[in-house]
């Protein structure tokens, strides 16, 4: 898309937004207060109620005050949980107190460390959810919203309509407010991603390795495997009975490590959606032996499949085939019982990528009623006026 943004404006609540869907102790690490950790080029601090001044690295932004970046400039902004903002050019950026950002018009990067709590990023009428994330953005003086997850996942919500959308590493999301809707995500390179000058004018981000890990799964191409897999047996993606295709799967699953397995899940089940709850427990049965998890149990190393990885394969499942969330989550309980708390514990993006339905009363059709059938017999109801015989 040849669009280039203009200026970006960035703005958080004063109130403190709910926030209920993040721990207590993430709360208490909020948005108040953010140390410039980069400038590039004209970047100025403009604190609450005075002058604007030229920003130094390391200083202190407070709450109420914003950092504006002018024409070829950038900014860095980190905040006490570790979050890295990363600002475009022509931006300004106002701290606040809530876990939230909101976006105007321009680029940006957000990167929120693992367990820090999350945040959400407001877009216009597009609202996204992320914990433990990188993500690309991008909103147009249009209204148009590009959202791009790098490594960890968001979910997307149009405020507006209730529509909402998963999106994994390596996938790209548009809002278009002509349509009024999300398109479907795709895929994008992240390796290409890169060249953005939000990642590559600034230090190493800490996600890096995490977004090296998305890449050499992107350049391993898992499919190729499971097609190579299909292909000795003579079937191909498209053709193979479900057992040919199972067998293929389980093949490959079991030299993939975990994170690869939920890759291949997702890219399993979005080729053979018929099969998505038997490759959910082809993928939860076939590498280690499946028993109990207990928070309070200490399973023992490299014996039991642990709890992040069954709910790793349920969400990729899930995102691949959202209409078939319930008969996912049931396989998987019926193949792993002992893994009923952990399986029940996944509390998914609501991910149909469709509008919530308001119910509507429709509107009383005359042509739907007859008037009641009079006997011959019956006199006539009608009242003569003036006079009578």
């Amino acid at each position: 898309m040849n669009i280039r943004p203009r200026s970006i404006l960035l703005v958080t609540p004063v109130a403190l937004a709910s926030v209920s869907w993040l721990s207590h102790d993430a709360i208490a690490l909020d948005f108040s207060q953010a140390r410039v950790t980069q400038v590039v080029q004209d970047v100025k601090v403009m604190p609450s109620g005075a002058a604007a001044r030229p920003a130094a690295v390391n200083e202190t932004v407070h709450q109420g005050s914003a950092v504006q970046t002018g024409t070829q400039s950038r900014s860095e902004l980190t905040f006490q949980d570790k979050t890295i903002t990363r600002l475009g050019e022509n931006t300004i950026f106002t701290v606040g107190g809530a876990r939230t950002i909101e976006l105007g018009s321009g680029q940006f990067l957000l990167y929120v460390p693992k367990k820090a709590g999350g945040a959400k990023v407001k877009m216009g009428s597009v609202t996204a959810a992320i914990t433990g994330t990188t993500v690309l953005g991008n909103v147009y003086p249009s209204g148009i919203v590009e959202f791009t997850v790098l490594e960890g996942s968001a979910c997307m919500h149009l405020d507006k309509t209730g529509q909402a959308m998963y999106v994994q590493a390596g996938q790209k999301v548009v809002y278009d407010p002509m349509t009024g809707r999300f398109d479907n995500p795709v895929d994008v390179d992240i390796q290409e991603q890169l060249s953005s000058p939000l990642v590559s004018d600034f230090r190493r981000l800490p996600s890096s390795g995490l977004i090296d890990q998305e890449i050499a799964i992107q350049r391993g191409r898992a499919n190729d495997d499971l097609v190579r897999a299909l292909a000795a047996s003579g079937a191909t993606i498209g053709t193979a009975t479900p057992e040919q295709f199972l067998a293929a799967f389980d093949s490959v699953i079991m030299r993939s490590d975990p994170h690869t397995i939920c890759v291949l899940v997702g890219r399993a089940v979005r080729a053979r959606p018929d099969l998505a709850d038997r490759i959910v427990v082809a993928a939860i049965t076939s590498a280690r032996p499946v028993r109990g998890y207990s928070k309070d149990f200490k399973q023992p190393i490299g014996k039991e499949i642990p709890c992040e990885w069954v709910q790793c394969i349920l969400q990729a499942a899930i995102a691949a085939d959202p209409a078939a969330e319930r008969e996912i989550t049931n396989a998987a309980l019926a193949a792993a019982p002992m893994l009923r708390d952990c399986i029940l514990a996944i509390t998914p993006c609501p991910m149909e990528n469709a509008f919530v339905q308001p119910n509507v009363i429709a509107p009383i059709n005359p042509s739907n009623f007859k008037p009641p059938v009079v006997s011959p017999e019956q006199p006539t109801t009608s009242t003569h006026h003036g006079g009578g015989d």
